[in-house]
């Protein structure tokens, strides 16, 4: 399958000059439907029909020195981190997560310490999640630097699963936790999933949409809106941000790894008594409404392929 020639670029166009959110679409636009997909590329994670009344729930992500982590960086965390961002992704689907394959990519000189330290920490982190690691890969760069890649499969049960798309106007859109300041603070490579907290929600008080901050709430908002097909209004002075973190970087500063959601306004009535029993240190915050049309201005978060 090709792309449409009337959309065809110059051979001398580059990823940079697309951008990712151009790049991914255009990379999309290539894949086939295949048959028992209930959801491909455009969520957090795809999501496939088992055929015995549950769903699989797909996932892969890296984590790459220089941009995820920097070299120096303590090895077990920037294990744990690998393992961490693809159980947050599962988290965001209200799935729990089963079976994980790891590739990691070096140079040959790279040190094996290093190498054994991000193995221990993605078997520490998979174990918390209950996650098994089953296989993976290794591979040579042929230059310094290093890729840490985990593939992960998981299950969810099809009326708990919730995907980006369902928020409709009047919704409350509602973060988890505080935002901004995680890569200068460490808190990149410290975060826990928030896999108990959506098991719980969708099982108590579903989201009509979720999925997890990665790349900033400028990035992901509008992420989440568009594949809703609405709008949303923004109250940036309700923004939980960590200490010393402006309203300005907690919208552009990504990994930080919370909950995005919505909520009806029903369903969310009486939801922060209940979560605040049960997840007593942990913030729920409304940041703002789902809206037809969004005429609000937000900072962009972090994007691949710019800067």
């Amino acid at each position: 399958m090709s792309l449409d020639p009337t959309n065809s670029i110059s051979p001398a166009t580059s990823v940079a000059d697309l951008g990712e959110e151009e790049v991914v679409s255009r990379l999309v636009a290539m894949i086939p439907r295949h048959q028992g997909v209930i959801a491909g590329p455009g969520d957090d994670c795809a999501v496939v029909d088992a055929g015995d009344g549950s769903w699989e729930l797909l996932k892969t992500d890296c984590v790459i020195e220089g941009v995820h982590f920097l070299p120096g960086t303590d090895p077990v965390r920037v294990g744990r981190k690998a393992m961490n961002r693809v159980l947050s992704d599962i988290a965001a689907m209200g799935g729990r997560p089963a079976h994980a394959l790891v590739t990691i990519a070096v140079e040959a000189g790279r040190s094996f310490a290093e190498v054994e330290g991000w193995y221990r920490g993605l078997v520490e982190a998979a174990e918390e999640g209950s996650c098994g690691i089953v296989g993976g890969e290794t591979s040579r760069l042929p230059m310094t630097g290093a890729v840490i890649t985990v593939a992960m499969s998981g299950m969810v049960n099809p009326a708990q699963c919730v995907f980006r798309s369902g928020a409709t106007p009047g919704d409350l859109i509602v973060v988890t936790g505080r935002l901004g300041g995680s890569f200068p603070s460490g808190r990149h490579l410290t975060f826990t999933p928030r896999l108990r907290e959506s098991q719980w929600l969708v099982a108590h008080a579903k989201p009509t949409a979720m999925m997890d901050l990665s790349d900033g709430l400028g990035s992901d908002l509008p992420r989440l809106v568009g594949a809703s097909g609405v709008g949303y209004r923004l109250d940036e002075a309700s923004l939980p941000c960590h200490e010393g973190v402006s309203t300005e970087e907690a919208v552009r500063y990504g990994e930080d790894y919370e909950l995005l959601m919505t909520f009806s306004p029903d369903t969310f009535r009486d939801l922060p008594a209940r979560w605040s029993e049960t997840f007593p240190d942990l913030d729920l915050t409304v940041i703002g409404e789902i809206t037809a049309t969004t005429t609000d201005t937000i900072g962009r978060g972090w994007e691949h392929y710019r800067t």
